[in-house]
């Protein structure tokens, strides 16, 4: 016999608000796990001592952003309406059941205002990096990087288009001497020194947010991107860095120094690095070597033209410097150019009657030139590694850590397009992404032990 459902919701009932969030709730183990107490610490210089209205209390107004972030709460003003309702958010915030919720402008306010300028996001990443190194979670001997690209909240048809100074290497100076040292080696006579000229080339800069970068990349999304740089650890797939940069900078240059700050910041003694073939250049691979890492990159073969001979078809004869065609013949060292490269020039009456001649070289007379770089041996270490069985079992992982991060962090928790625009607004999102994902993994990985 069907009967109405009496009315409860005016019922008068004794309970805590504890008794309603669930044993196994995330948030209960992620309060059982990490004592955010520290958050004081890196906030005191930020507030006034003696002065002004009693303040929201920071660690609350952290939780309630770990909160968005971890549940993938994209807007602030939607956050506020959540925790209103969730009883499990309140509880995780030390809010009652009939307390009011901070107003959401709260977030942005501190935002904008008392954490302008300021590193507290990186610092509140870091010291939940050093708690997973407390709970040896963190091995620092095997990393991995990559980049993935964050939508701007920037429309790709609204652009203008502007001149900028192409950025002076970080290594140039090194390869300089690297190249004098060689031109020496060969009894060559130093290069002279030419006046420096500002190179300029022409980009297309967002109306909407001018430090993102316009991105087009065959397979990837065209646009107003910035990329996330990030690195995690072998052992339990720890997030230990996170750099943010616009989307038209090349995944190489910033690595070496953010792999430096993670030694620096974090004491690692790193081992072995494995990254993909978009990291794969001579000034990095050279860079790992300086440091004894053994780098393990995929490699990319770039195709000759149509129906010419490869590179790899020329074998390096390092005791005497010398290539060897695959006919047999000798190409000698000619010279070293200002780009850090030594020509092998092959001998014109060798190679006119070679039967090879029309796959090798078109040029009228006859002289093939094939060019080797300074440094050109490191990179074959990193090429040697990779085909090692360490090195196959190492970057084997890649898609277990560093590729199932950014998965996460894209499903998980909106990390596909940017909320905030401006270069620290999504370096926020990034770092603010990255600590909710390793918070999850030290209270999940503390409460199965």
């Amino acid at each position: 016999m069907l009967r109405p459902i009496k009315e409860k919701q005016v019922e008068l009932e004794m309970v805590s608000i504890d008794q309603l969030v669930p044993e196994d709730h995330l948030l209960r183990k992620i309060d059982a796990a990490i004592n955010f107490s520290f958050i004081y610490e890196k906030v005191k210089p930020y507030y006034s001592e003696d002065n002004g209205r009693p303040p929201i209390d920071p660690v609350m107004l952290f939780k309630m952003m770990f909160v968005g972030y971890l549940y993938g709460i994209r807007s602030e003003r939607q956050l506020e309406k959540d925790i209103q309702t969730n009883v499990a958010y309140r509880w995780f915030l030390g809010l009652g059941l009939t307390e009011p919720v901070p107003h959401h402008s709260t977030i942005s306010f501190n935002r904008h205002k008392r954490f302008k300028d300021t590193d507290i996001f990186q610092e509140v990443f870091d010291e939940i990096v050093l708690l997973a190194m407390e709970h040896r979670m963190v091995g620092g001997r095997a990393l991995f990087s990559d980049s993935t690209h964050l939508k701007a909240n920037a429309n790709k048809r609204k652009f203008v288009k502007r001149d900028v100074q192409i950025e002076t290497r970080e290594y140039i100076e090194e390869l300089n001497e690297a190249i004098e040292e060689d031109r020496k080696a060969h009894g060559k006579k130093p290069l002279p020194k030419r006046n420096e000229v500002i190179e300029e080339k022409e980009i297309k800069v967002s109306t909407t947010d001018e430090e993102s970068g316009y991105m087009y990349r065959e397979g990837k999304p065209e646009g107003f991107f910035y990329l996330d740089h990030r690195t995690t650890d072998l052992k339990y797939n720890i997030i230990t860095d996170v750099h943010l940069t616009p989307g038209n900078v090349h995944d190489s240059r910033p690595y070496l120094n953010r792999l430096d700050r993670q030694v620096e910041r974090f004491g690692f003694e790193v081992e072995a690095v494995g990254l993909d073939a978009g990291y794969l250049t001579i000034p990095l691979c050279k860079g790992l070597e300086d440091r004894n890492i053994m780098g393990v990159i995929a490699h990319r073969r770039f195709k000759p033209k149509k129906g010419y001979l490869p590179k790899w078809k020329f074998h390096y004869d390092k005791v005497s410097n010398t290539y060897v065609c695959p006919n047999g013949k000798s190409l000698t060292y000619s010279t070293t150019n200002r780009e850090g490269y030594r020509q092998y020039h092959s001998n014109p009456a060798d190679c006119v009657n070679c039967p090879l001649l029309s796959q090798c070289t078109n040029s009228k007379n006859h002289k093939k030139v094939i060019t080797r770089h300074v440094w050109e041996d490191s990179k074959e270490k990193v090429r040697e590694h990779r085909l090692s069985p360490e090195g196959k079992l190492i970057y084997k992982k890649r898609k277990e850590t560093i590729e199932r991060s950014f998965a996460d962090a894209k499903e998980l928790h909106g990390l596909r397009y940017c909320r905030l625009r401006s270069l620290k607004g999504a370096t926020e999102q990034a770092l603010m992404t990255a600590t909710v994902q390793n918070i999850k993994k030290i209270a999940n990985h503390l409460s199965a032990s």
